[in-house]
């Protein structure tokens, strides 16, 4: 669990976080998305016990950030963005370094757990100098869950790995997030709205919009967008489409097929798909069209409006 009141973080007269205040449960997995420079890692860092607050709370497994911060760091585990590693240490050996360093009494058996966890068990015993960047991101996600944490605060964790090692990793972290708290940072857009169930947004140190994707989606998009295929010529359809009450904007794409938007309360798609029938052309495809997670960080960061909370 993680409960954040009020948090404010000054660098010399340059204020980072301007009073965040959000929350993550046990079971969820938050996302948390900001432009370079928004406050995300000041803010994981915070919560790592890495650095104190300026002013404000950070609650932690139950524990204060600043005043238990060793109990902190027992419950919480940490992948930062550029993994410290040494690299002339074997990975089994970094792996059982670390656990030693947390006084794990079943250092070598959580090792082996780590490992097999990351799918990392036939790299063992090799240098950690002679891996990729996506496998010592591994080595890295393994360290953070050596001591079985209760919260995980991960920073950007499948950045360098292949396409087959993120849908891994991404798998990997749902699973995690069924017993933990996950808080994920990633440029990645996409990710955050396969894997979270929430997403935080924060743009100069400030929330602009917290919410499950699919409900920023309807929040910010207010009249639906729909996109047909119709077989023969899109030009000869659209006056037919764009005649009808209630449709705006209908435009036809650089592919053939058009889109036109109308308002959730007045429902379109039968007199559409009626009016192409019936001028002779037939309807192939009509499907609503999602803001996706990536125009809806761009719209909410251009100006930092963002939604009403």
């Amino acid at each position: 669990m993680i409960r954040v009141n009020n948090l404010i973080k000054d660098y010399g007269q340059r204020r980072a976080l301007c009073g965040l205040t959000f929350h993550a449960q046990q079971g969820e997995v938050v996302g948390f998305l900001g432009p370079n420079g928004a406050g995300k890692t000041t803010t994981m860092r915070i919560l790592t016990g890495y650095m104190p607050p300026t002013e404000g709370e950070a609650i932690v497994a139950g524990y204060d950030v600043v005043s238990e911060s060793l109990e902190v760091r027992k419950r919480v585990g940490y992948l930062p963005e550029t993994v410290p590693l040494y690299n002339d240490m074997v990975v089994f050996d970094y792996l059982k370094f670390m656990a030693d360093l947390r006084h794990l009494p079943d250092a070598e058996e959580r090792v082996e757990e780590a490992l097999e966890l990351v799918g990392m068990i036939e790299r063992a015993n090799g240098y950690i100098g002679n891996l990729s960047k996506g496998m010592r991101q591994r080595v890295g996600l393994a360290q953070a869950l050596l001591h079985r944490p209760e919260v995980l605060i991960l920073d950007e964790p499948t950045i360098g790995l292949d396409p087959n090692q993120v849908v891994e990793i991404r798998n990997l972290i749902r699973e995690l997030g069924k017993e933990r708290t996950v808080l994920l940072s990633t440029h990645i857009l996409s990710e955050a709205q396969q894997i979270c169930d929430r997403v935080i947004i924060i743009n100069k140190g400030q929330i602009i919009a917290e919410d499950t994707p699919e409900n920023l989606q309807a929040r910010l998009l207010g009249a639906k967008r729909v996109m047909i295929q119709v077989r023969g010529e899109a030009d000869d359809v659209l006056p037919q489409i764009q005649a009808i009450p209630g449709v705006r904007q209908a435009v036809v794409n650089l592919d053939g097929t058009i889109e036109f938007e109308f308002l959730p309360t007045q429902d379109v798609r039968p007199r559409v798909a009626r009016a192409i029938i019936e001028a002779g052309h037939e309807l192939l495809e009509m499907r609503t069209i999602s803001m996706s997670l990536e125009e809806i960080f761009l719209e909410l960061t251009k100006d930092n409006a963002g939604l009403p909370m």
